[in-house]
């Protein structure tokens, strides 16, 4: 079971990463690299996404993933890019990462 959980949050690690390749992707001198690394995103996430759904239910592993990401992605973005980071966007990436975690300990 502990292995599903790594490979898990190994998938939501990735998940991040295809969002950051189109961002660089933008510029026209880094599309091929932006996407190139967008691909290999999405294809890593999938993986390790089919490696964890072997053990955690479908339904568990595909929300904590989408959290990951999302909440993952917001901070990429506010860190990195200069997104906003009003109160009512941190305390909506707050109820994710709860949501997350509520369903981890649920497990």
């Amino acid at each position: 079971m502990g292995n599903a959980w790594v490979f898990l949050f190994l998938a939501g690690l990735f998940e991040i990463g295809w969002p950051i390749g189109l961002k660089l992707a933008q510029a026209p001198w880094r599309l091929g690299p932006g996407v190139g690394l967008a691909v290999c995103c999405m294809a890593a996430s999938g993986l390790f996404l089919y490696l964890a759904q072997r053990v955690i239910p479908m339904g568990t592993a595909y929300a904590v993933w989408t959290g990951i990401g999302a909440a993952g992605a917001f901070a990429v973005g506010v860190l990195a890019y200069g997104d906003a980071a009003s109160l009512s966007r941190l305390a909506g990436v707050g109820l994710i990462v709860a949501g997350v975690a509520t369903l981890k300990l649920a497990s």
